[in-house]
């Protein structure tokens, strides 16, 4: 059906605009439709209350003077109702009626029907759609037909345009004059003029695309013309000009092209564009116009970016024109800004000037830190806190200020450290110095007045405003990012090696922190002051942290980030900021975060001396510090942050205690495979700190060390039964145990099942009888454990999992187990414990098992016979101290006789 890009260019055209048209008049109709229902409601309740009906009496005394004065009725059909019978008893008159009960609220007007949609809008969107495509298809015929040359084509098309242009005008002109109100949905003028508008663009690009009759200056000024003259138009007819001719104005410069691309030509014309777009939409106050001017002429940045040698200027002048028209134009409450109140954060007129400085942003990063694109970026920097100051709408932008400078900074520091960013295949493309990259001492100057303009503008800015989040934008803006040029200068001059003079600047900057703090501290209460008085005292904690890292070695952050949550806890008490309590929670987990990544903290250099090495510092010290910030926070408050502190303080102390057992087991190789050792300890240590928990959380009633309590247990019982009965148990596995008496048995054995017994009595009462009864039966198992394997020890040496199994052995097995479970009977007779005495039961009882099952099929001769002479003795002998001692029966006297027997 089309044949050239001409119909295709002509038809796209028309379709935009009759759908730009259809939707900003559904906007226009349904304003209208509620304006026509407040104007029924008010015209409602100014209507006149009639008074009641007079008495009888009263009312033939004043017919007379009513008939004669008493204008005619607005309703003629009160006239014919007949007046009402009179009796001869009198009621009292109603009461009078409210303007709101006379007047109820008018229903709203029902929406139209389907024939009045058809005839007075589908009619009308459609033609305006035919015309527009009829001038296409005529200029078509002609072209097939031969009928007329390229250049009467070309007028003809204009001249259609201008028949367009002109009926539109005409029938606006001729509404306006009688007084007939067009439909604001299906505007027949606004219609009529778009489609010439779309005809007139299609006729200027024919001539030059297709004909060449035109030059592309040529072109281009055309359709610069035509654009503006939409915009112009959209005064009178509407939002759907406007969106035609900001879409045209900017859609031109891709449609004339020329072999050499001319910046400085695009971009002042481009700034002619975005001024008409923005001021109509300052007129008309058209938000959706200036997010989409805002749009186009960011996305027009992009060309020419990507080449070698990027033409500054241009796009340097295209970036700082557009943010001074926006400045000017769409920031409320600037120069020629719409109206907005006091204290309130516009979105539009942050996002404006963000806009912008992300435009210039891409500029200094694309040149490679050009001079020119530097002193262009800190301009606009320096102009957004001063809008920023101006009009407070704009706060906004300061984040967007604040962010395009980190970025601007950390480039240029990775540009000088391309192992900064190392892959597993080598270094980045395009990272690292170029000849074209600028001098350190420009990047240190614009460091400086970054760092003095946000610390002081954020500081001098707080008290200012009645709103509570302007001063809190300031204040984080003047904290973040002169810590952020801080860190970015330290990577890029400094390489991230220890560095004094850094060390100074970042105690130096927490100095100013610290007087702001305590200046801000001095001021009389207003909105926002508490939470800006924390960010600068926590600006102050993390200049310190820094000056700790810039000075000391890397895995000092850890510990300084640390120390910070405890500062912090500290300062929450002395200022009772709610912010700083979840600032200390913050950095704890900040801290959790670090060693997530790299558990050892400083790598391979944790060190071969047990306990005195990098984890008892990198593990110690903010375990250290996590349990005083919780002692500090906890005064005022049982609250998630505590929790969070509390949690931190619990975990590093576990793994300080695992990380130094790991690397004592393995002589500080901390990726070898564990052992007995390594897992005996770790069983001992989990247990104790169980028993620590439980006692603290009685005194603390904290749900995190009551949960901490839990968490230890389950992890020394699963190290036990997995580590040490099963991974490594010397009956299985070849392990060499050690000495007869003091070896590992009594470490991984022993020494487990008396802490299992403890724990199992500080939590009685206080939780489950099965959680207690559970622990105390694994004391047993382990204490019987220990008892076997000793029994091992002394038959097979230090290796138990070699050599055959002995009478000897076996008979040793019994008596011992006998031995054992007297014992505990003897001690719960003496402390009068039940459950040493069912654990004494348990243990005979499974003696008895082994004798029957084991004993009288293995064992011969004599040994089989004292095993059982054994066992008989005994279990005699505890039956007589049942009897005689625990349950001892008194016998009842004799009846005494009765005294008439």
């Amino acid at each position: 059906m089309f044949d050239g890009p001409f119909d295709v260019f002509a038809l796209i055209i028309a379709i935009v605009a009759i759908l730009i048209a259809i939707k900003a008049s559904s906007q226009a109709a349904e304003l209208r439709r509620r304006f026509n229902a407040l104007e029924q409601m008010f015209y409602a309740e100014q209507r006149p209350v009639r008074p009641p009906p007079p008495l009888p009496a009263q009312a033939q005394a004043e017919a007379p003077a009513t008939a004669a004065t008493e204008p005619p009725p607005l309703a003629p059909e009160a006239e014919a109702a007949p007046p009402p019978l009179v009796t001869e008893e009198l009621s009292p008159p109603p009461l009078e009626a409210s303007p709101a009960a006379a007047a109820p609220p008018p229903v709203p007007a029902a929406g139209p029907g389907f024939e009045e949609q058809l005839g007075t809008r589908w009619v009308v969107w459609i033609g305006g759609l035919a015309l527009a495509l009829g001038g296409f298809f005529m200029v078509r015929y002609s072209i097939e037909a031969g009928l007329l040359g390229p250049g009467v084509r070309v007028f003809l098309g204009g001249l259609f345009a201008a028949a367009l242009l002109g009926a539109g005008e005409w029938s606006r002109r001729k509404e306006s004059i009688s007084n007939i109100h067009a439909l604001p949905i299906a505007n027949i003028p606004a219609i009529l003029t778009a489609a010439g508008t779309a005809v007139a663009f299609a006729t200027v690009y024919a001539a030059y695309a297709l004909y060449g009759f035109l030059m592309p200056a040529t072109a281009f000024v055309l359709l610069g013309i035509v654009a503006m003259c939409t915009l112009a138009a959209a005064l009178l007819h509407g939002p759907a000009l406007a969106g035609l001719g900001v879409v045209g104005a900017f859609v031109t410069p891709l449609l004339v092209s020329s072999g050499k691309p001319d910046y400085w030509a695009l971009y002042i014309y481009l700034a002619v564009v975005t001024a008409a777009s923005f001021g109509l939409a300052r007129i008309r106050l058209w938000r959706w116009l200036a997010v989409t001017t805002i749009a186009f002429a960011v996305l027009w940045i992009f060309p020419g970016l990507d080449t070698e040698q990027v033409q500054v200027a241009p796009h340097a002048f295209h970036a700082i024109a557009g943010f001074v028209l926006a400045a000017l134009l769409v920031v409320c409450g600037f120069m020629l800004g719409p109206e907005i109140e006091d204290g309130e954060i516009e979105p539009l007129s942050s996002s404006s000037l963000g806009a912008y400085l992300f435009g210039a942003m891409l500029i200094v990063l694309s040149s490679a830190h050009a001079d020119l694109a530097l002193i262009a970026f800190a301009l606009l920097v320096g102009a957004t806190l001063l809008v920023a100051w101006r009009a407070p709408a704009a706060t906004g932008a300061l984040g967007a200020a604040a962010a395009a400078v980190f970025i601007v900074f950390a480039e240029w520091a990775v540009r000088a450290n391309p192992d900064m960013l190392v892959l597993p295949g080598g270094a980045m493309s395009g990272i690292g110095p170029t000849a074209i990259d600028s001098s350190v001492t420009l990047h240190l100057v614009m460091a400086a007045i970054f760092a003095i303009g946000f610390g002081v503008a954020g500081f001098l800015a707080q008290g200012r405003s009645n709103s509570a989040i302007i001063p809190v934008v300031w204040s984080a803006a003047a904290v973040a990012t002169p810590i952020a040029i801080l860190v970015a200068l330290y990577a890029r001059i400094a390489h991230l090696d220890r560095s004094i003079p850094f060390a100074i600047l970042a105690v130096l900057l927490a100095a100013a922190f610290g007087a702001a703090t305590e200046a801000l501290t001095r001021r009389e209460d207003r909105p926002g002051a508490a939470t800006s008085t924390a960010l600068f005292a926590t600006g102050t904690l993390g200049a310190l942290a820094l000056a700790l890292t810039f000075a000391l070695e890397k895995g000092w952050l850890t510990i300084a980030l640390a120390l910070m949550s405890c500062g912090t806890a500290w300062i929450s008490l002395q200022r009772p900021i709610p912010v700083l309590r979840r600032l200390a929670a913050i950095f704890a987990a900040i801290v959790t975060a670090r060693i997530v990544h790299d558990p050892r903290i400083v790598g391979d250099a944790v060190g071969t001396t047990p306990i005195f090495n990098w984890l008892l510092w990198g593990y110690g010290l903010p375990a250290a510090s996590f349990w005083g910030a919780s002692v500090f926070l906890r005064r005022r408050a049982d609250d998630a942050p505590l929790r969070m502190v509390e949690t931190a303080a619990i975990l590093f102390t576990a793994l300080l205690a695992f990380m130094e057992i790991r690397h004592f087991a393995t002589g500080g190789r901390m990726t070898a495979a564990p052992s007995l050792l390594e897992f005996a300890l770790q069983v001992c240590v989990s247990l104790a700190m169980a028993i620590g928990l439980e006692r603290l959380r009685l005194r603390s009633r904290s749900i995190v060390h009551n949960v901490g309590a839990v968490v230890l247990t389950a992890i020394g019982g699963l190290v036990s039964v997995f580590g040490l009965l099963i991974l490594e148990n010397p009956l299985i596995w070849r392990t060499d145990v050690g000495g007869a008496v003091f070896n590992l048995l009594l470490l991984g054995y022993a020494l487990p099942a008396v802490l299992m017994l403890l724990l199992s009595y500080a939590v009685v009462g206080q939780r489950g009888k099965v959680y207690a009864n559970t622990i105390a039966g694994g004391a047993l198992l382990f204490a019987l454990a220990y008892v076997t394997l000793e029994i091992r020890r002394f038959y097979h040496g230090p290796i138990l999992s070699t050599g055959p199994t002995t009478g000897a052995e076996q008979y040793t097995y019994s008596i011992g187990w006998l031995a054992f479970g007297v014992v505990l009977l003897g001690f719960g007779i003496l402390v009068n414990s039940e459950r040493a005495r069912l654990a004494s039961a348990a243990v005979i009882a499974l003696t008895i098992l082994k004798a029957f099952v084991i004993d009288m099929s293995t064992l011969t001769g004599v040994y089989r016979a004292l095993s059982f002479m054994c066992l008989g003795v005994v279990l005699v002998a505890i039956g007589w101290l049942y009897q005689r001692i625990l349950f001892r029966r008194q016998v009842a006297p004799p009846p005494a006789p009765q005294a008439g027997a």
